[in-house]
């Protein structure tokens, strides 16, 4: 017989590609993870994982196994809600600007996380009003971008900013044209402040309501944006000739009411989740 525990483990494991964000997720430590799947691997007769210090793959076994361990532990939900339980609901504040092009392989994982009778509803907007949300009680769980040395939440990180511009871009004279979120947006507010404080006028080019529309906007050529690396990765960055003052990193904060299982499961899936795009 399987453990299921230690399926579940693998299939974490093969999500994340990484032992210790799968204990993360799971609400473990690395070498429990680590054990059960050995366990699995002796169980099986087969080894799954090709581990290294800094990564982990599937071996040839490993992923002919992925499928049907995935199909086991969908049965094994299916069988649990089955059963007449209360369901939990879970809502989710993300700031646009925390994950950006990451959204949904975050979401995959949240969703992975959850019990077969648990929902969730997930809410993306500015940082400020997600906070607000989430201090008012709409909100379970919350990831916001904010300014270093701001108090509350747990950390999982810094995520730099940096001007980012139209492949081959140059600027001229005039006022420097920029690509931003509408107000009260923090990253903005960052932006404007460096640029006036250098005494470097500038106008706004194009406002958008997401930092994709922000990306597509620098890609047409509209001009330059403040975008962290979660975001903007694969925008050129300004060259230092240009002279533009330097954008602070700013912190990438949890927020987390959790006040039922599922609730914490999905927090501790949103955590590896962002602990690993950021690294």
């Amino acid at each position: 017989m399987l453990d299921l525990e230690s399926v579940r483990l693998f299939a974490l494991v093969a999500e994340y590609g990484n032992l210790t964000r799968a204990a993360e997720a799971a609400g473990t430590v690395q070498p429990v993870v680590s054990q059960r799947i050995k366990s699995l691997e002796a169980t099986l007769g087969r080894r799954l994982l090709d581990r290294s210090p800094r990564l982990v793959r599937l071996t040839e076994a490993g992923t002919a196994f992925l499928d049907h361990a995935r199909n086991l532990l969908a049965a094994h939900e299916a069988a649990i809600a089955a059963v007449d339980i209360v369901p939990s609901h879970i809502t989710i504040g993300i700031s646009d600007h925390a994950l950006g092009t990451h959204l949904d392989l975050v979401l995959k994982r949240l969703r992975m996380a959850l019990p077969p009778h648990a929902t969730m509803a997930v809410n993306l907007g500015q940082s400020a009003d997600i906070r607000d949300r989430f201090e008012s009680g709409q909100i379970d769980l919350a990831i916001i971008r904010r300014e270093h040395g701001t108090e509350g939440g747990e950390v999982l990180g810094s995520d730099a900013l940096q001007w980012r511009v139209p492949s081959g871009w140059s600027w001229s004279d005039g006022p420097l044209p920029l690509v931003l979120l509408p107000s009260p947006c923090s990253v903005r507010a960052v932006a404007i402040r460096v640029l006036d404080q250098a005494g470097i006028p500038w106008r706004e080019t194009f406002t958008g309501g997401s930092c994709l529309a922000l990306a597509a906007a620098v890609r047409a050529g509209l001009g330059v944006a403040p975008l962290g690396d979660s975001i903007g990765g694969d925008l050129a960055m300004v060259p230092a000739s240009a002279g533009l003052p330097t954008l602070p990193a700013s912190q990438i904060v949890m927020l987390a009411r959790t006040p039922n299982p599922a609730t914490s499961a999905a927090a501790r899936a949103l955590a590896a989740s962002v602990h690993d795009l950021l690294a």
